[in-house]
This record gives C-alpha cells, structure tokens and sequence, in this order.
C-alpha cells in the first residue's frame, strides 16, 4: 500500500511507548494532554467521578419487552453484575466480566440450576477489558495491562495481579479498552482518541497488539477514534471491528462502523480525525484532505448507535445460516435527539468475505424513548449459546434456539 497525505507508518511502538511512559511520570506531561480533552486534566491513572452502578433484581428484568426471531428463547442466564461489559472464557468454563465504571472482575460459576458470582477484583481504573490465554486472565486497565495466572484455580482467594506492560498514556477520555487474544498469541486492543474530535498524538486513536514474548506494542491500524469491540474470522484470520464516529456532527452523522484489517497489515489508516465513515470529511480537520486516501468501512451500521462487542458465530445450536454470522452489541445513543440502538444486529458475510447481511436480531431493551437496558458484549459458549452482556441492567442473558415446531 502506498503512502498517503496524512498518514505515517505502522508504528514500533516499544521505544515511543517507552518515551511515554517517562514523560507521564512527569507533571509538565499533563499540560498537552489536558489542551486535548478535559478529561486529562484528571491526576494521572484516575478515573472520571460517576455515579455508582447498580444492577436490576432478575425479576425486574424486562425479558417480555425483547423480541427475537422465530426459534429463540432468552432467559436471563445472571443478575447481579452491576456494570457488566466485556467477557471471556476460561478453559474451565468460567465466566470473566469487566467493568468499566465499577472497577470489578466478576467470574461466573455455571453450577447448573443457577450461576455463582463472584467479585475477584476491585478498586481498578476501569478494567473494561478482559481476555483468556491458557489459566491466565489478562485484564486491560486504562493505563497497564495485567494478569491473573491460574485464576480458575483460586477463585476463593485470587493472587495478585501481574503487571504485564504499564507504559499505556492515562487519558480518562475513551481511554477504556477491550482486548482480544489474538490467533498469533498477541493481545489486541485500542487506545481511543483522547476526546470526541482532535488530533490525536501518535499514540493515540489506533488498535495495537501487544507481544507478550517480548513486551513491544506495535500499530494494527491507525485513525481509529474508538473501538470496544473486536473479533477475527476464524476462516480467514481477518480482524473486525467496531468503530464510534465522532459526535456533535448532528442526528444522522457520522455513521458508526464495522471495519477489517488484515492481521498483518501494514499501512492501515481509517480516517480519523480527517475523515468519517469513509466518505465524510471532518468539518474542521477535513480540510485538504480527501476520503478517498484513507481505508473504507466494510459496513455502516448507523449514526450514534455505539457498537461494541462483537463476535463471529462459531457454535452449531442455531440455524445453519448463521454460521460465521457475527453478533454486534449495540449500546445506544447518549445525546442523539431521537435515540437509537440499544440492541444486538446480525451480520452476514458472502463467500468473498464481504457484507451481504445486515439486520436487527434481538430489541427490546428500548421502548419508546425509555431505554431499561444497554448491551456491551456478546459470547458464544460451548453449548452453542449466545450470552449478551447488559451494563446498565447489570445482568447476563442468554440467548437459546429450537427448531419452531
């Protein structure tokens, strides 16, 4: 691919990253960062004051109200989980939840009739992402990545974490991750944009992989503002992902995302902050800039809906065209006049490995303008299943199928 206006290459990220993380020890380093985005004018490392989260009794859960193709059933599979975000699962079958404003890990014992929860750890900066490689939990905090080895095994008494790499910049401001083991044994994950729209440092506004052989981050893809959610095909080895356009563009712009990098791309670039959704270009920082010099979506899923988690359907529950479908959380619109979102979508891909479907599979959780729920992540289980994670209910459901008699 050759060089285009705007972009730089793919970054080796260990030394810059390294430079980083000496200049955020130092207190002149938050001068620039807070010209960025308001929130970095926070102390380094903290997070943004919220209100705390709260989780609905099951029997509050409004499970009549979501609608769901001919066939499948939902239930809610645990409750309880105030804030529950990103999950994993271990190879014991444990079920691993993040938070984003809680600052839990919760692991989730299916004991057959009822699931257990367990808080496994606390007080973090909002530990969003969560990924399995063997026994080990890796969880990404704003600014350092850990690890919890042999996690399933101590459940009743967790070890202190490892510190796997702690050089990540600090901005509060999308600075929540989500990360995702990749094929090649690398933990992928984004470093959002440090504010709605700006032009971000080279460290920023990108997803990278982390080496844990060596403990060097490199560039995946850059001019991404913010993506919570990511997957590869299993087929072609291809990461997706979801992307957050900017806001205050209006209603009905920009549309958020669904893209594709190759796992070993070099060169990537998806616009921002120059251009959005592959054919807008930024109102400020657009200027001199053209589109078509950046990479195109694969998809656009609609403006403001906030798509997170995403998954490729690998189970063999479901019908059979389904298979290698993927789920896509979408969390909803914060500030949009007429909401949108709030549910989970299906994406359907052809032989060539390009979008052929695009469809709504499970709404509900938005009635009229009154929002009761918010989806964040989704994960096939071993039966086939289909797990969906709801922060704002603090719940997990579950989704079944059975051939309509």
């Amino acid at each position: 691919m050759s060089q285009r206006p705007g972009k730089t290459d793919p970054l080796r990220l260990g030394a810059p990253f390294r430079a980083l993380a000496r200049l955020l020890r130092s207190p002149a380093a938050l001068l620039p960062a807070a010209l960025l985005c308001a929130a970095c004018l926070l102390p380094a490392g903290a997070a943004r004051a919220q209100p705390g989260p709260a989780a609905l009794p099951a029997n509050e859960l409004r499970l009549n109200d979501l609608r769901l193709p001919p066939g499948f059933a939902i239930g809610v599979w645990a409750a309880g989980l105030a804030d529950a975000r990103s999950m994993t699962l271990g190879p014991k079958g444990t079920l691993f939840v993040g938070t984003r404003v809680a600052g839990k890990i919760y692991a989730v014992i299916d004991r057959g009739d009822h699931r257990e929860v367990k808080t496994i750890a606390s007080g973090l900066n909002s530990p969003n992402g969560v990924a399995m490689r063997g026994g080990s939990l890796f969880v990404a905090e704003v600014s350092r990545i850990l690890r919890y080895d042999n996690i399933e095994d101590r459940l009743d008494n967790p070890p202190a974490p490892a510190v796997v790499f702690d050089a990540l910049p600090k901005d509060a401001a999308h600075g929540w991750k989500y990360l995702l083991l990749g094929p090649d044994g690398k933990l992928y994950f984004q470093i959002g944009a440090p504010g709605n729209i700006v032009n971000p440092p080279y460290t920023h506004a990108q997803i990278v992989r982390l080496n844990l052989g060596n403990n060097t981050i490199k560039t995946v893809a850059l001019g991404v503002r913010n993506s919570v959610g990511m997957a590869f095909n299993p087929l072609t080895r291809d990461l997706w992902f979801t992307n957050n356009g900017r806001d205050m563009m209006g209603d009905d712009l920009p549309n958020d995302t669904l893209n594709k990098v190759a796992i070993n791309a070099r060169g990537a670039h998806f616009g921002y902050p120059y251009c959005h959704q592959g054919d807008l270009p930024d109102p400020e920082f657009g200027k001199g800039r053209s589109c078509g010099d950046y990479d195109k979506p694969e998809l656009k899923l609609g403006p403001h809906v906030a798509p997170l988690g995403l998954r490729f359907y690998t189970g063999r529950m479901f019908p059979a065209d389904y298979a290698n479908n993927m789920f896509i959380a979408e969390h909803g619109s914060w500030n949009r006049s007429k909401k949108i979102g709030y549910r989970v979508v299906r994406v359907g891909l052809d032989k060539q490995g390009k979008v052929a479907r695009h469809e709504v599979f499970l709404s509900g959780w938005l009635q009229g303008e009154e929002a009761w729920g918010r989806p964040v992540d989704v994960q096939v289980m071993p039966d086939g299943a289909l797990l969906i994670s709801d922060d704002q209910a603090g719940a997990i459901y579950r989704v079944s199928y059975k051939t309509p008699q």
